[in-house]
């Protein structure tokens, strides 16, 4: 006789609003009695059921683990084993997806069949790191479900305190804002950090994201310790027949208010004959005139990447977004995403050498100073890397001329030398 259905009185209350709701994702395992993931899937609802009764989780960790690898699997036992003992042993596995998220059908219907003959045939399409999470299995089951996956060619993701899953926006591949070639930096940096993913060794763990332009689709500045956003340093492309095209079908006031208005730096403005003015330094190359006029704004033809440090959600001192360290890279031949590949080395370096247990590198630099940061790692100190302009009024001033003349002259020999 197959395992009743669990009364989930509460948990039904969650599918009775307008939205769709994971309960019936749940719901809909479990009632699939044809396959073998349904005793499982009947006690995950028991336990959860339970875990909204008594405002309590039930889970606790462990230690699970491939062959060769430290991390990748993500442990979870069940306290509540004797009751719903389907369930008590619910283990995550963290999968790397292709840079860029790329599958075909037929890859992911066998990544589908693997995890319905292992697994609890709960999958979600992606973590905020980036993997495929394979949610629910057994122990015994563990080995043998990561061969089949990395005979398919997929390899264990990173957990613990090491360097994480990497991702990367669509990019070059799909998207014409791309600045940069995403996946290829993607999977230089995976490639070259694979030891840290697979046997953590660093003080907590480390995020790289890829995104192709500011719009951030990876949201990479708020949720990586290291951001590579594609960005340009020239001006912008300006069709100003498509200009007046979008003012004719739209109006002056609709360019007005949601163009013009919208830019943070009134960079733009509307001239009498239904031309953009543009004013190239006051740009901050935040998209929104590209999003909302594609066909007559592009980016420039100079393109690169902006790196940012630090990005993470709450742990010690809070929600941080990245703070630039390298306004402006180029990345075009294999000697510029070598220099990309020689910054984050010694980054990562640093971090291992500085921070503290269970520490982020964003708390790091909080705690240590960007500076001590720029100069152990070799980059210039920018005047555009302040984050938040000093509030205490007695500062000496003397020397402030000298100083700025100085790095006027490095700027510039810097840009002669691009």
């Amino acid at each position: 006789m197959s395992k009743e259905m669990p009364a989930t009185p509460m948990l039904d209350e969650l599918e009775s609003g307008p939205w769709p709701s994971f309960v019936s994702g749940l719901k809909r395992l479990a009632a699939a009695e044809d396959k073998p993931y349904a005793p499982m899937m009947k006690d995950l609802l028991g336990q959860l059921e339970r875990s909204y009764e008594t405002r309590k989780g039930y889970w606790k960790g462990g230690t699970v683990g491939v062959r060769g690898y430290g991390a990748g699997v993500i442990p979870r036992f069940s306290e509540l084993a004797g009751e719903f003992p389907e369930s008590a042993e619910f283990h995550t596995l963290r999968i790397m997806p292709p840079a860029g998220m790329h599958y075909t059908t037929d890859i992911l219907r066998q990544l589908c069949d693997i995890w319905e003959k292992y697994g609890s045939g709960l999958v979600a399409l992606h973590g905020q790191s980036g993997d495929i999470m394979f949610q629910g299995i057994r122990t015994a089951n563990v080995q043998p479900c990561f061969e089949e996956f990395n005979a398919l060619g997929f390899d264990l993701g990173g957990a613990g305190a090491g360097v994480r899953t990497s991702i990367s926006c669509v990019g070059a591949a799909r998207c014409e804002q791309s600045c940069f070639d995403e996946a290829r930096a993607m999977r230089m940096i995976v490639n070259s950090f694979l030891d840290e993913m697979h046997r953590p060794s660093l003080p907590y763990k480390f995020k790289f994201k890829f995104s192709g332009c500011a719009n951030d689709c990876a949201n990479a500045i708020q949720r990586s310790d290291f951001a590579v956003i594609g960005t340009w340093r020239d001006d912008l492309r300006i069709d100003q027949d498509e200009v007046k095209t979008y003012v004719a079908k739209n109006g002056r006031k609709w360019m007005i208010d949601q163009v013009i208005a919208m830019c943070p730096t009134r960079a733009l403005s509307l001239n009498d004959d239904d031309t953009l003015a543009f004013d190239g330094e006051s740009c901050v190359r935040c998209m929104h005139c590209i999003n909302a006029m594609t066909k007559a704004i592009k980016p420039g033809d100079e393109r690169g990447v902006t790196i940012l440090l630090g990005g993470k959600r709450t742990l010690k001192i809070g929600d941080q977004m990245g703070t630039v360290i390298v306004p402006f890279l180029r990345l075009e031949t294999d000697e510029d995403y070598e220099a990309l590949l020689d910054l984050a080395r010694r980054v990562v370096d640093f971090f291992v050498e500085n921070a503290l247990e269970h520490e982020r590198i964003g708390e790091s630099i909080e705690r240590i100073g960007l500076v001590n940061l720029l100069e152990a790692v070799g980059l210039e100190l920018d005047p555009n890397m302040v984050s938040h302009p000093r509030t205490n009024s007695y500062v000496r001033t003397d020397g402030w001329e000298e100083e700025a003349a100085k790095w006027r002259a490095r700027k510039g020999s810097a840009e002669a030398a691009d």
